[in-house]
């Protein structure tokens, strides 16, 4: 292939990409519009005390604090609806290199993304996020504080707790989806495992109170994702050896 049909290939990628990128937007801002007919009652159920257990107050510093809130709350809203159809745009722009086994076995995890980040969601709020609220009270209270929290500083203990969890509950679906592209396999994910362990472990910390249990509560759960994703990164391996040996099989 010569250099100007090379130019002219990479120009048709990045074309494609570019507009992909382009419908992801549209179909977000959609999304996002739509979302603010649910954060009244979003925003109600989250502050209720009985979750954390923790009696709180909460308070506006700003005028924009309402805005700032709503705001976020829509655009976590928009974030988890349009992360399965996102993964589907980055699955068709990547899909001509793969076989057509491996299109199709990609394919099938798109769904599998939002109920994992559904489940990741359920357990950073009603696992973890009540355990940091009643750390962070008891020890306020130890200390002799008056708690009189903003909305804004509550809803950012709330993200900065919830949203990494649900994202690295996508751990299998993405190491599965590098598998099938041959990016990665189970042999270099074992070799790797003392190095994803250690990654693990820091961020379970930072993303939980200053106590032990919680963090090894947030811990297990993510190095049991980190082993089914070895698990199934075996799985689609063993296949795809398989496949290439009745191909070379064949074609001898």
């Amino acid at each position: 292939m010569s250099e100007k049909d090379n130019a002219q290939s990479l120009v048709d990628h990045l074309t494609e990409l570019r507009r992909r990128l382009v419908v992801v937007g549209v179909v977000f801002v959609a999304v996002l519009v739509a979302a603010f007919f649910v954060v009244d009652p979003i925003y109600h159920y989250v502050t209720k005390n009985a979750i954390s257990g923790v009696a709180i107050e909460l308070n506006a510093f700003s005028f924009w604090d309402g805005v700032g809130v709503y705001m976020k709350i829509a655009m976590l809203v928009a974030l988890g609806i349009t992360l399965p159809f996102t993964l589907y745009q980055v699955w068709a722009f990547v899909s001509p290199g793969l076989k057509a086994q491996e299109r199709k076995a990609t394919a099938r995890y798109i769904p599998y993304v939002f109920v994992f980040f559904l489940a990741g969601l359920a357990f950073g709020y009603y696992v973890v996020f009540p355990l940091a609220m009643t750390f962070t009270g008891s020890l306020n209270k130890q200390l002799g504080l008056v708690e009189t929290y903003g909305m804004a500083d509550y809803f950012k203990f709330l993200t900065n707790i919830v949203l990494p969890i649900s994202l690295l509950f996508e751990l299998p679906l993405v190491i599965l989806f590098l598998t099938q592209l041959r990016i990665l396999n189970p042999l270099r994910l074992k070799k790797m495992r003392r190095a994803a362990y250690f990654a693990l472990v820091v961020v379970s910390v930072m993303i939980t109170p200053a106590d032990f249990f919680s963090a090894f509560l947030v811990l297990v759960p993510l190095v049991l994702l980190y082993e089914l994703s070895v698990f199934l990164s075996k799985r689609v391996y063993a296949k795809q050896q398989a496949a290439d040996a009745e191909r070379a099989e064949k074609y001898k």
